[in-house]
C-alpha cells in the first residue's frame, strides 16, 4: 500500500512548535479530511483550537506503508508520526 505523508508544524498554546506527519492512504486526497485527522490528534494532545490549515500542513511525498503504521491506518484511516514537541 502506498501512503501520502503530510508534513505538519503546529504552534502549541505555549508557543513551541509541534512537528508531526499525518500519514494516510494516497487515495485520501481531500485536504479537509487530512486536516480533520490533524485536528483530532491536536485535541487528544490538549491543543484543540490551534490552527491547522495549508499554512501548517502540506503534502510532502508518497512512500510505501511501514508495518508499524498499518494497523492504525486500517482502523482510523490515518497514522500520526510524531517528531518534535508532541508531548
Amino acid at each position: 500500500m502506498k501512503v501520502a505523508v503530510w508534513d505538519t508544524y503546529v504552534t502549541k498554546k505555549d508557543g513551541s512548535v509541534m512537528h508531526f506527519d499525518i500519514i494516510a492512504p494516497v487515495e485520501t486526497k481531500d485536504e479537509a479530511v487530512i486536516y480533520g485527522y490533524g485536528k483530532t490528534y491536536l485535541e487528544n494532545k490538549g491543543q484543540a483550537g490551534q490552527p491547522l490549515t495549508s499554512e501548517e500542513c502540506r503534502f510532502c511525498h508518497i512512500e510505501t506503508i511501514k508495518p508499524q503504521w498499518e494497523e492504525a491506518i486500517r482502523q482510523k484511516g490515518y497514522y500520526i508520526y510524531e517528531m518534535e514537541n508532541c508531548q
